[in-house]
């Protein structure tokens, strides 16, 4: 019964084929849903490379990697330099409870977080969800102590988001208060841990660390009772501006090459797991669709890109540099397409506040229709590499997918090859491929928004309160960022 779903799809494409003459999106669909060298690309990112911070040497040989890749399917690559401002790598992190009882502590640097001088002990404070009130109710007893932060665990998109969110306001209430170091309770149960940026634009924080939920609350405990005593090692790596690179292949459209209909996912991970939820399946994913193109021997009117992205963890980096390059081109983008979010069913696509949107990805997925990933949203996405694009004005989409097996695994531990949905993933390539096809062969193509366009889909979607949340509102507003003649 789990390949219901697969095999009743596989037999509509065939139905459909068989029916009418071959064209290119059925064609694309029927391949997809075959055999293809898609998991062996994600086993060979995740089992041979690893987890891979942008400015590690993984991520250096994930790069090398996936251009490899693309000639291998007969394109030739382009690697793409481009400079992030904040360099921060893990070495090491170590803790321990002293009194009132000894115990190892469980965890795992936050990214953007400092490192401590040297092993530090100090009495640890329970400070509630981290409120600037949190704070000032622990008065003189928060200064030069460690800060226990209480999370609830993470169910929904919305949790994470609001994990997210809080960062600002708790970094700054931590560091008004002139603690120590932070300990941040894991949202995820049974010891997982899991990396959590404390800022978008690498910015250094005070130390601060994600503790296994189990030992947290044990902490909380015993601090209730009467004074705690921990030592924490935090030793990261960190430096001002970095090189890094993205890695785009393209299949030139046979009519309007100027033209082009980008699909990218970030190639970058964190380190704790293999980055194969996110986002190594959907790398696989970007390489399965260029190698489609090109065995099939097919091109639509426009230029079809496939962009892999670094410094996506670090802030989006890589696609923000990428539009900043690539921002004489701009005009001419008929769409772009990012998938983030794992391996979980494709319901739709976020339409990122471009309702217009909606009529064209429909009449292009109807040749698999029968997928039902017609669930679109109109709400705009930050977080991810559509976010330059849609300041820019182009038109973008980020596909809707099941959040499980996705949140769970976020960034975590147990982010590897075993924990993705190998059926599902089969079916957004599918998908995929026809919206792409779609897309680059229609006749029309959506314009390009003004800056004013953009600024009014900001405050209609409320992606300008969001902005303000992860300190990009002020960059928009100056024109550092948001690409226009």
């Amino acid at each position: 019964m789990r390949n219901i779903r697969l095999v009743c799809c596989l037999f509509v494409v065939g139905l459909l084929s068989a029916q009418s003459a071959p064209d290119a999106p059925r064609e694309l669909a029927a391949r997809a849903l075959g055999d293809t060298p898609m998991f062996e690309d994600l086993k060979d990112l995740c089992d041979g490379i690893g987890g891979r911070p942008t400015g590690s040497p993984a991520a250096q040989k994930a790069v090398e990697w996936a251009a490899a890749r693309f000639r291998a399917i007969g394109l030739e690559p382009s690697v793409e330099p481009f400079r992030i401002p904040n360099l921060w790598l893990p070495i090491s992190a170590e803790a321990a409870a002293i009194a009132p009882a000894q115990f190892p502590i469980r965890l795992a640097a936050a990214p953007s977080s400092a490192s401590t001088p040297g092993a530090i002990e100090a009495p640890l404070v329970g400070a509630g969800e981290g409120t600037e009130a949190d704070f000032s109710a622990l008065g003189s007893r928060a200064r030069g102590a460690i800060a226990l932060i209480h999370s609830r665990e993470m169910k929904t998109f919305d949790d994470l988001f609001a994990e997210y969110i809080r960062n600002s306001s708790l970094v700054a209430a931590a560091k008004k208060a002139g603690v120590a170091a932070l300990f941040l309770q894991s949202t995820r149960p049974r010891g997982l841990l899991y990396r959590h940026p404390l800022s978008l634009d690498g910015t250094l924080a005070l130390p601060a660390a994600i503790v296994s939920r189990e030992h947290a609350e044990r902490l909380a405990r015993l601090a209730a009772k009467g004074e705690v005593r921990v030592r924490v090692n935090l030793r990261n790596k960190t430096g001002g501006e970095y090189e890094s690179q993205n890695v785009v292949a393209e299949i030139r459209g046979r009519e309007k090459p100027e033209e082009v209909v980008l699909v990218g996912a970030h190639l970058d991970s964190w380190d704790l797991g293999t980055g194969a939820e996110d986002n190594g399946v959907n790398v696989a994913l970007v390489l399965d669709l260029a190698r489609a193109f090109k065995q099939l021997g097919i091109a639509p009117r426009r230029t079809v890109r496939f962009a892999l992205f670094t410094g996506e963890e670090q802030g989006m980096w890589g696609s923000r540099r990428y539009v900043e390059r690539h921002h004489a081109e701009l005009d001419n983008f008929a769409a772009t397409m990012t998938f983030d979010t794992g391996s979980g069913r494709l319901l739709g696509f976020y339409l990122n506040g471009r309702e217009d949107l909606r009529a064209p990805v429909n009449d292009a997925l109807r040749p698999v229709s029968g997928f039902g990933a017609t669930d679109h949203a109109i709400d705009a996405i930050d977080g991810t590499d559509n976010f330059d694009f849609l300041l820019a004005g182009v038109p973008n989409l980020v596909g809707i997918q099941d959040p499980i097996p996705y949140l769970p695994d976020y960034h975590a531990e147990s982010d590897t090859f075993d924990r993705v949905n190998q059926r599902e993933e089969k079916i957004t390539d599918a998908i995929a491929a026809t919206l792409i096809w779609g897309l680059a062969d229609s006749p029309q193509r959506l314009p390009r928004q003004t800056r004013a366009q953009v600024e009014k889909l900001l405050t209609d979607t409320k992606l300008d309160d969001q902005m303000k949340a992860f300190g990009q509102w002020d960059d928009w507003q100056s024109g550092r960022r948001g690409v226009f003649r």
